[in-house]
């Protein structure tokens, strides 16, 4: 639960996107379930039912958990130890104080501290903060954090339509974040084209992972019949 329901200004906003990636969300991290950053409830609740069919599961662990939305999921699902990881201290100080049940780690993504004790590994919003050189290594992490025969889930939402406005939208922030890392240091990683479907089902594939893919269907469908989002379900070999 978020210290204010206040939104951030537009010059805390401008001062977050001048720092580094995890003193940004330091920042932010008072007011970041105020902001559209947060996952909706909607999708949380579409895939805790997707899941459901899946479980039970003993033990969750919520990769780049920010300040914990995706533990509620982890904490129906999961009748064990529950874990979040995030490197940022302000996120997970907001995270510690709405969930004190959970256990709270710090740690980079892309260097996890566990021993394959899960059962059941997900991530939410976080896959724009690494470039598509990171992403095998960040799912082989993943990977070595679950049992055997363990599941990776996470939601991804279908691509926007050349054309058309949210196109043009992450296609206008992307460059706006390449030039603005291009001229300014520290770089900030945040990125909302870098996630195409076919190359993480390949990288989850290379990194030991059998993979399905569960439409969400609650989240509505597109004009040609397919679903707008589905959950990506990677089972490790």
């Amino acid at each position: 639960m978020s210290t204010t329901s206040e939104r951030p200004t537009l010059r805390e906003l401008a001062v977050q996107a001048l720092s580094s990636v995890e003193r940004g969300y330091d920042l932010l991290a008072p007011k970041f379930d105020a902001t559209s950053f947060r996952t909706p409830e909607r999708v949380l609740d579409e895939v805790l039912q997707a899941l459901h069919p899946l479980g039970p599961f003993r033990h969750g662990l919520d990769v780049c958990c920010g300040t914990g939305a995706g533990v509620r999921v982890l904490g129906e699902v999961c009748d064990g130890r529950v874990v979040g990881v995030d490197f940022s201290t302000g996120m997970l100080t907001e995270a510690r104080s709405a969930f004190p049940a959970v256990d709270w780690v710090r740690a980079d993504a892309r260097a996890m501290p566990f021993a394959p004790v899960f059962d059941l590994a997900m991530s939410f919003g976080a896959f724009g903060h690494f470039l598509p050189g990171e992403r095998l290594g960040l799912f082989a992490q993943v990977h070595s954090a679950l049992r055997p025969g363990g599941l990776f889930a996470f939601p991804i939402g279908a691509p926007a339509r050349p054309g058309s406005r949210p196109y043009w939208a992450m296609l206008g922030f992307d460059a706006a974040m390449r030039v603005r890392n291009a001229v300014w240091r520290p770089p900030f990683v945040m990125y909302y084209r870098t996630f195409p479907l076919g190359a993480v089902l390949d990288d989850l594939a290379r990194a030991g992972f059998d993979v399905e893919l569960r439409p969400l269907t609650g989240l509505g469908w597109r004009g040609d019949g397919s679903p707008r989002a589905a959950l990506v379900v990677g089972r490790k070999r």
